[in-house]
């Protein structure tokens, strides 16, 4: 079902991985992050869970278990942006100490959403590292097929990683001000539909970015499987919300989580010119010099 994505190999399924299980050349890597939300007016909206407990409890057998927030984002940041992107450079060296490197091929799984392995997918191309790819299904389609798991904890040798940064895989709040007087640029925002409209007012103020169309990453994935849907069922979504393959695209969502799941389809099935906020509504709702939209 992958054939008519850019990249056959960025995503792949339960079948391939279990044949490749053991390939020196393959590392597998859990990203399972919980969001445990706060009552609204909190300073945050909502604390963050590691998947490590769960991991060490049962993962795919070889797996070593990347923890987004403490080990790839800004520790430094206030506790709204608790996965701010570290500066590419960092970041590459990051990817290094867990065992991601120059020449390997690298497989990213999670428990529940897929947009916590794709996040991780996405900051790997932003320092330039090409030979990721995302497991289909994740954890609950491995574990329910009876392929092999493992429990304890396996960490990978520190690798060497070559960094070619781009940058522009990733945009902040002054960039996306810009884009909404751009009208060749369409503004995606990934978060669910009440939040879109404003009905809900998790990250601050209620709504979205003015001119921005809604297409929720959930819509992309099956709900039974846990699996992105046929290249054709994607492509027509992006379709009905507008996006031009041709013209630039900058997605959104809560803290730069979600957006990346959109991003990812949107990159595999070739378009030109894709961005994520990193600090997305968790930043832009809180700051009322910025515009806001209900509705």
């Amino acid at each position: 079902m992958y054939d008519e994505y850019r990249d056959r190999d960025a995503i792949v399924s339960t079948e391939w991985l279990q044949q490749h299980l053991h390939d020196p050349g393959v590392r597998v890597f859990e990203c399972t992050t919980y969001l445990l939300y706060r009552p609204p007016g909190s300073d945050a909206p909502y604390d963050v869970g590691s998947g490590r407990a769960d991991y060490a409890s049962q993962h795919i057998a070889g797996a070593a278990f990347l923890d987004l927030q403490n080990d790839l984002s800004d520790c430094d940041s206030p506790p709204h942006l608790r996965f701010r992107m570290l500066p590419l450079p960092d970041l590459a060296r990051a990817f290094a100490r867990q065992g991601i490197g120059d020449g390997l091929r690298v497989v990213l799984y999670t428990r529940g959403a897929m947009q916590w392995a794709t996040r991780v997918w996405w900051m790997l191309r932003a320092v330039g590292f090409d030979t990721a790819s995302v497991l289909d299904g994740g954890f609950e389609k491995w574990q329910r097929e009876g392929r092999p798991l493992a429990s304890g904890a396996q960490r990978y040798a520190e690798a060497s990683l070559t960094p070619r940064p781009r940058p522009e895989l990733f945009v902040d709040k002054a960039q996306v001000r810009a884009a909404m007087d751009d009208r060749s640029c369409r503004l995606i925002n990934a978060l669910a539909a009440d939040l879109h409209r404003g009905d809900n007012a998790r990250y601050g103020r209620p709504g979205h970015i003015p001119g921005s169309v809604n297409l929720p990453a959930a819509a992309l994935i099956d709900p039974t499987h846990n699996t992105v849907l046929a290249p054709a069922a994607v492509r027509d979504a992006f379709d009905a919300a507008g996006v031009d393959p041709a013209g630039p695209t900058l997605v959104y969502c809560g803290g730069g989580i979600a957006a990346t799941l959109d991003a990812f389809l949107m990159h595999q099935l070739g378009y030109a010119e894709v961005s994520v906020y990193d600090a997305s509504m968790s930043e832009w709702a809180r700051d009322e010099s910025l515009p806001m939209e209900t509705g």
